[in-house]
């Protein structure tokens, strides 16, 4: 058995990470951490078994201890997997690695350093149509990927307005590191990894500045913090130029359009795809000069099941996964890219 501790008893934690420990029959939680400590009490009394406790240090220096789930708020994720990293333990931790691309770059020379696991919750790399999406681009079925264009947009659904979403010390940015994220990773993962060399973007914090007066469609993270902080992007646009395809990004938690896309499109020549994020995906071809298209069946799988299964199972095979910290680094790179060019007004070159 391997004994796990989950550190963060919030919404990630207990609608995805303790489920899926609690079906693997090679893992026990021993231990639920969150500096509310009523609610690593209410995980542990749901779960059925382990301790609760508010200080993750507590636990640092326990030799049953195995390995962690880091599901805290992104400020937290350095120190926090740095530390567990360096009392012997395997980490999974949430995406996004961390805030910035230096606290990224940390937590990988540790992980280098100490030789343990150390994952990054870009579970979109455990999604079966994704993997059926890479398989066909492997394997040339699209042709060249020459550009891929990624829309993650909502009409007004900027989360927990004036709270830790859009707090930028806490969150370390807005929809880009909250969204994008898992946008930018997906398509780098079909796409073999291109080494992504300039990059010119902009972002825009606007429509939630008057948080008493917001109007909004949807607010997942809670209602708004009258007199709380907004000082992240609800809005990014970019360019992305790579050693494979170039990619165009267009993200909006928020704006005044009353639709909202989550799609990516991958344009090959000899064939496209449009992926509906967290759903079914269309190919589009030509095949005895007609125009075909076909939407396959793809079998129900749980992503983050399969990512907290990888992750034991790596703990024992050594195996580096396709969530290594070492393939999340150029994610982190890319958004770090955006975000300075934003800040300077000029395309950055990596």
């Amino acid at each position: 058995m391997i004994k796990v501790a989950v550190i963060g008893c919030g919404t990630i934690a207990t609608s995805q990470h303790i489920p899926a420990y609690k079906l693997n029959p090679n893992a026990e939680i021993i231990y639920f951490c969150d500096i509310k400590l009523e609610r690593a009490e209410k995980a542990a009394k749901e779960y059925g078994s382990g301790k609760a406790v508010s200080d993750y240090r507590e636990i640092l220096s326990d030799p049953d201890l195995d390995a962690v789930s880091v599901c805290t708020p992104n400020k937290d994720h350095k120190t926090i997997s740095i530390d567990f990293l360096r009392a012997g333990k395997h980490v999974l931790c949430e995406k996004p690695v961390a805030r910035t691309l230096t606290e990224a770059l940390e937590m990988q020379k540790v992980q280098n350093e100490t030789g343990l696991t150390l994952n990054i919750g870009v579970v979109n790399r455990f999604n079966v149509a994704v993997n059926e999406i890479k398989n066909k681009i492997d394997k040339g079925e699209l042709g060249n990927i020459y550009h891929v264009y990624i829309s993650f947009r909502a009409h007004r659904s900027i989360p927990g307005l004036g709270g830790a979403f859009t707090t930028n010390e806490i969150a370390g940015g807005g929809v880009l590191i909250d969204w994008g994220v898992h946008f930018l990773d997906l398509v780098m993962y079909c796409c073999g990894d291109p080494a992504p060399q300039t990059i010119s973007g902009e972002t825009f914090s606007i429509l939630g500045k008057d948080i008493p007066n917001y109007v909004y469609e949807d607010m997942w993270a809670g209602p708004p913090t009258i007199g709380g902080i907004y000082d992240v992007e609800e809005f990014v646009t970019a360019f992305v130029r790579t050693s494979g395809p170039t990619f165009s990004i267009n993200g909006a938690w928020a704006q005044n359009i009353g639709e909202g896309e989550m799609f990516v499109d991958f344009l090959g020549d000899k064939a496209g795809v449009r992926l509906q994020y967290g759903g079914d995906f269309t190919l589009y071809t030509t095949k005895d000069g007609k125009l075909v298209q076909e939407t396959p069946a793809l079998t129900d799988h749980n992503a983050y099941q399969e990512e907290i299964d990888q992750f034991l199972k790596c703990i024992k095979t050594g195996e580096k996964l396709p969530s290594h910290i070492d393939t999340a680094i150029i994610t982190a790179r890319i958004m770090q890219a955006i975000y300075d060019s934003a800040t300077s007004r000029k395309e950055i070159t990596l």
